[in-house]
């Protein structure tokens, strides 16, 4: 695997770990209803990151078509978490982004 793929594969993995890290700590917030929305969207990032990060493993020719995807769900997912002032979610919005621009060297 080229080093190039390397570093979007950590990058799509930390990803991952930390929406779902996100994710569950907002289901533990006072007011969860007021996290819905956010909660959805680490789901999401979660789940298509996990699916970029499984094309990347088997190098995949379609790797590019779901990066493409990646980059548009981890910048909504970013731009939800940075309106909540949680500690989890400000992480997360950061690691997204993060994210979204590794994925953007595999969207062509």
């Amino acid at each position: 695997m080229e080093q190039r793929t390397t570093e979007l594969t950590a990058m799509l993995a930390h990803c991952v770990a930390t929406c779902n890290h996100c994710f569950n700590q907002c289901l533990h917030e006072e007011q969860v209803e007021m996290m819905i929305h956010c909660i959805k969207l680490d789901k999401e990032c979660a789940e298509v990151c996990a699916l970029a990060l499984s094309y990347a493993a088997m190098e995949s020719p379609y790797l590019s078509d779901i990066v493409h995807v990646c980059i548009k769900v981890c910048e909504a997912c970013a731009d939800e978490c940075s309106k909540h002032d949680n500690d989890h979610c400000r992480e997360c919005a950061q690691v997204c982004n993060q994210c979204a621009d590794a994925c953007r060297g595999y969207d062509h």
